[in-house]
């Protein structure tokens, strides 16, 4: 088990629109990291109210 978390990186979500690191999560880096995932999400801004893109900011 411990080679399968060597595979993943934890990385933050950083709003688009208000600069807020508003998530955490883990992604899989191994093999590159997938262009789906390098465009974004669409997620929950609390200060904005509303969704909006967050890019992946390693810290």
């Amino acid at each position: 088990m411990a080679k399968r978390a060597m595979d993943r990186e934890y990385v933050w979500l950083q709003c688009s629109e208000s600069g807020d690191l508003n998530y955490r999560t883990n992604i899989r880096v191994k093999g590159g990291i997938p262009e789906k995932v390098k465009g974004g999400f669409k997620k929950y801004s609390p200060r904005l109210r509303k969704h909006t893109l967050h890019k992946i900011k390693r810290k």
